[in-house]
């Protein structure tokens, strides 16, 4: 028997399922051999690649996801580097949430390697939520030979840290009357959108954990951080009322590329835009029924890794997709009139059923308050 989504006053029980070393392993479980020694999943060095994932092995060693590889490579020398087979990665991904299925409908994917599920109506497992996560990775093991992590929670902030907690290939549970406990003492840089900047700031306030920062109001938070502090105030009581959303729409769809030789100069990277906008367009084309264009972007990455955006309306008349793109990238070099070591083109997108479902509801409306 499948989920439906809660009504507020029903405590929401949230699966996080997070594979372990997603990419690594698999590469690991189709060659043995690579197991026993240092191995990441990557772009080359020679042309600035970075490493997408890594197994534990190398991550004893510093070396991390966005890494560049040739960073990865002077922290551990032996270190083996092979290319992704996102075609591999995406079929067990699928497998996986074909599992998931036997749970709950109430899924929703982060990324191939990353999901929320909320189990709360569910019946298997007596509706136990640590036995549906018991149940779904033993099930990934035996089915997929690869293991992944659970979190089990009241909501999906406090899943998604449960899920990191006992890595790799574990399990760990907050129940309702464990979260003011748990909270008390987690460090504040384990708050999703955390970085260091705001860890830093935290600290020099001699704010370590989310005990210390509940002795701060939303006011005070607000005016260090802006929108992000009444956030921070919520997480640091555990309150997170986000639904799982099962349907996730695209908000903008881009094309990078990271060049091997640095563009030297305004016309070399003018000149690389062509191949960009063929890429665009073509991943474009299967969706353009459903969103419609409303801005388009350059993004502009330079030798010393600063990086800057120029976005625009598309034009009305008198101007080629070529030169809208041609220009937005005149604009965002001139920032830097650096050599260029990476070229981005995108759109930012309109979801057509999001709006017309807008305009139905506008519609509807005005026939009520017209009385027609």
């Amino acid at each position: 028997m499948h989920s439906s989504v809660p009504p507020k006053e029903i405590q929401r029980k949230i699966i996080h399922i997070d594979f372990d070393a997603f990419y690594a392993s698999i590469e690991m479980r189709d060659n043995p051999g690579l197991s026993c020694r240092p191995l990441a999943v990557g772009g080359m060095p020679e042309r600035r690649g970075v490493v997408a994932t890594c197994n534990y092995r190398a991550r004893r060693f510093g070396v991390c996801s966005a890494m560049s590889s040739a960073q990865a490579l002077r922290l551990c020398p032996g270190l083996k580097i092979i290319p992704p087979r996102f075609s591999v990665y995406r079929e067990v991904s699928a497998r996986a949430h074909d599992i998931f299925q036997q749970y709950t409908d109430q899924i929703e994917p982060l990324s191939l390697d990353e999901a929320y599920l909320d189990v709360t109506g569910s019946q298997h497992c007596r509706g136990s939520a640590t036995l549906i996560a018991q149940e779904i990775r033993r099930e990934i093991a035996q089915k997929l030979k690869v293991t992944v992590s659970a979190g089990v929670a009241p909501n999906k902030f406090l899943a998604k840290i449960a899920s990191d907690w006992n890595k790799p290939d574990g399990l760990f549970v907050i129940t309702p009357a464990q979260v003011e406990d748990f909270l008390f003492d987690l460090p504040v840089k384990k708050i999703h959108g955390v970085g260091r900047v705001t860890a830093g700031k935290l600290q020099q306030k001699g704010i370590m954990t989310c005990g210390q920062l509940r002795h701060y109001s939303i006011l005070e938070l607000s005016r260090w951080f802006g929108s992000f502090g009444e956030r921070l105030w919520e997480l640091a009581r555990g309150h997170d009322d986000r639904e799982v959303q099962t349907s996730r729409r695209r908000k903008s769809l881009s094309v990078e590329r990271t060049y091997e030789h640095d563009l030297v100069g305004l016309e070399t990277s003018i000149a690389q835009l062509e191949p960009l906008l063929k890429e665009l367009q073509e991943r474009f084309r299967p969706i353009e029924s459903e969103y419609r264009v409303y801005k388009h972007y350059v993004k502009v990455k330079f030798a010393d890794f600063t990086q800057t955006t120029s976005e625009e309306s598309p034009p009305a008349t008198g101007e080629t997709l070529d030169e809208h793109f041609a220009r937005l990238l005149a604009c965002a070099w001139e920032r830097g009139g650096r050599a260029v070591r990476l070229l981005g083109v995108g759109v930012r997108l309109i979801d057509l059923r999001e709006a017309q479902a807008l305009e139905q509801l506008e519609l509807f409306e005005r026939k009520v308050n017209g009385l027609t």
